[in-house]
């Protein structure tokens, strides 16, 4: 047995009485032109522009001057792409030669987020 289902009934959108909007007797004194400020420049982090002394190990791959904890980072990845350390399945992890391993405390094969850790406790 089949049902016959009832047309619903259409609906009608409902009459809304048009809305007007008193005009204003008279506008009040116009206001002066907001002054802009400049954006203020951004001060650089100062704990990331301390120059820090790399540990022997770490030495071996960004040099033993002391730089700046942004510069080593940026040395270890030069050095990873040089030498094609980056795993081709999936870039995020480093695949570390002898050198790398003894910066990663032995691990053969590390993420880039957990390369800026491992990096920073070679760092004084």
């Amino acid at each position: 047995m089949a049902t016959a289902k009832k047309a619903a009934p259409a609906k009608k959108p409902a009459a809304k009485p048009a809305a007007k909007k008193a005009a204003p007797a008279a506008k009040a004194a116009a206001k002066p032109a907001a002054v802009k400020k400049a954006p203020a420049a951004r001060k650089p982090n100062a704990a990331f522009m301390k120059a820090m002394t790399p540990s022997a190990s770490l030495a071996a791959i960004v040099g033993a001057a002391a730089l700046p904890r942004t510069e080593v980072t940026k040395k270890v990845w030069d050095y990873i792409k040089k030498h094609d350390l980056q795993d081709p399945a999936n870039r995020r992890n480093i695949n570390a030669d002898d050198k790398l391993k003894a910066v990663f405390g032995g691990k053969a094969q590390v993420s880039m987020f957990e390369m800026t850790k491992l990096i920073s406790d070679h760092l004084k």
